[in-house]
């Protein structure tokens, strides 16, 4: 389990007063058969925050990257009918992993959390045809093939899309390093 999960699984003890056992058990309970029913029933009845909320849901389904022992078979899943985007995420995660020793590569169901004491970048093939890196670069205006994210509730305040290894360029490894250095 990452910090950032048990940091939310205490905090949903404290919010609720109830573990996310006792809330898993509440939840199957109800017999719902879709991730949004239960996301609807924890809003609607109980006052939850849509992340602690989804956290129920995805654990109660056992659909979250947290349930999944080999975190390979994840990126392996995310992959299958992209096989020729996986280079470049391959390429991305080494030169990633330069930066510094204290880097935790997440992988989830859809894409790949890369972090330091927060969060600063996601890799994932978004389509078939599109690689997207979500970086977080608070008060950062965009430039060049960096695009600002403005909807509610992002977990990256910017994105830049590849669509080929060769892609990949200084101006790239300087915006992930960017995020690197600002999530401290």
């Amino acid at each position: 389990m990452d910090q950032a999960e048990k940091t939310m699984l205490d905090n949903l003890y404290k919010n609720t007063g109830k573990t996310l056992e006792q809330w898993i058990i509440i939840v199957k309970q109800k017999n719902f058969a879709k991730h949004g029913e239960i996301l609807k029933f924890l809003k609607e009845e109980h006052s939850f925050t849509h992340g602690f909320a989804n956290l129920v849901a995805l654990k109660s389904r056992g659909t979250d990257a947290g349930s999944v022992e080999n975190k390979d078979e994840l990126i392996a899943k995310q992959y299958k009918g992209k096989e020729h985007l996986k280079p470049l995420y391959d390429k991305l995660l080494t030169e990633i992993l330069k930066f510094g020793k204290d880097i935790e590569v997440a992988p989830k169901n859809a894409y790949v959390s890369l972090r330091r004491k927060k969060q600063f970048a996601i890799l994932q093939a978004a389509t078939k045809t599109r690689f997207e890196i979500g970086l977080n670069l608070k008060g950062q205006k965009p430039e060049g093939i960096l695009e600002a994210i403005n909807t509610p509730n992002a977990m990256c305040s910017h994105k830049i899309n590849l669509s080929d290894e060769k892609d990949i360029t200084p101006e790239i490894i300087n915006w992930l390093r960017a995020a690197y250095q600002e999530a401290l």
